[in-house]
């Protein structure tokens, strides 16, 4: 399992998560709207979720449907 950063993120860029992050796998750029989760190097520690201002992070297990899309965009960050 892996977590994922979702729409709700759009704008927001607030980086708890990265700094609650015990394996630094969350990543983005300057040109990138959001943070992403790389879903290799995530451990399932679930530190990012609470501390999220936004609740744009989720388990992906329990993606809500209307951000379904979001398992691949994370995913495919980090293969381009």
């Amino acid at each position: 399992m892996t977590y994922v950063i979702c729409e709700p993120c759009i704008g927001t860029k607030d980086a708890s998560c990265v700094d609650v992050c015990p394996v630094d796998c969350i990543h983005t750029t300057d040109e990138a709207e959001v943070y992403y989760i790389d879903p290799d190097e995530c451990i399932d520690c679930g530190a990012c979720e609470p501390v999220c201002p936004v609740t744009a992070i989720f388990p992906d297990f329990d993606v809500p449907e209307e951000w379904a899309n979001w398992t691949k965009v994370n995913a495919d960050f980090f293969t381009d």
